[in-house]
This record gives C-alpha cells, structure tokens and sequence, in this order.
C-alpha cells in the first residue's frame, strides 16, 4: 500500500508561497509560507500536518492496542504538538508530544497504560520519525 502527497513551491524562501496535496484528494492545494511555517501566520506547514498524522496514527494504535486487552473505547483524543527548532545542524523537528484523553468507562488504569505505551512504540508516524515522542494521559 502506498500513500502520496505533493506539494509545488513558487519564489524565494521569504517571499514565496507553495500549495500542499493529498493524492486522496482529501486535502487539496494548502496554502503554505515562510511565515506560515517560521513565524505565526496563520495557515498550514509540514510540521503540522507530521503532528496530525501522528496524532491521527496514534489514536488509531492505541483503539488497536486497547482492543487487544479487551477494552473498547468510548473515545481517543490525541493532541500532537512538534517541537521544531533550530538546531547547530539546522531546522529539526526535536520531539512530538502527545497529549491523549481516552474515555474508556472503568477500565483497569495499568492496561490503558500498556495499551497507550505499545501504541506510541509501534504506530507506525511513531516509528518513522526521529525525534523522540512523549506522552501524557488522562483516563477519563
């Protein structure tokens, strides 16, 4: 199975614009910028959309994970914020935290725990990325 994405960059670094999309279709043409990306701009950039899809990776592994110790769900929220700064050998993306809430009705705390810990090892974002992932989370 293979998954795509594109994205077209016009002009230079500070003053140019790109437009990033999924070959889904399911996000077209995103608008992205220097400042969208290095200042606070408001619109979309790579780091961001790493975020979302280790969040949405997650939340998915950890309802597997759950799942396999007998536990379903009500609901997973996972909230990814990259840490990207600039480092001696230039832009990085340091670390990914997530911050997860699972609704999960009584379930014994220590298996959400283990559930929650196999999910950030073995998702597969989790995996391809470098930089180290945290994790806190709050079992409601």
């Amino acid at each position: 199975m293979k998954r795509g994405a594109s994205a077209i960059w016009r002009g230079n670094l500070k003053d140019g614009k790109g437009t990033m999309s999924g070959d889904s279709g399911a996000f077209r043409n995103l608008a992205y910028s220097f400042t969208t990306r290095f200042e606070s701009t408001p619109g979309t950039n790579p780091e961001e959309l790493i975020a979302a899809a280790e969040a949405g990776c997650f939340s998915m592994a950890f309802s597997a994970e759950l799942g396999k110790a007998g536990i379903t769900p009500e609901s997973v929220e996972t909230k990814a914020t990259a840490d990207f700064d600039k480092t001696d050998a230039g832009w990085a993306v340091k670390e990914v935290h997530l911050d997860v809430t699972a609704k999960v009705g009584g379930a014994d705390p220590a298996k959400v725990q283990a559930a929650a810990d196999a999910a950030k090892k073995g998702c597969p974002i989790s995996r391809l990325l470098k930089a180290e992932i945290t994790m806190s989370l709050r079992v409601v």
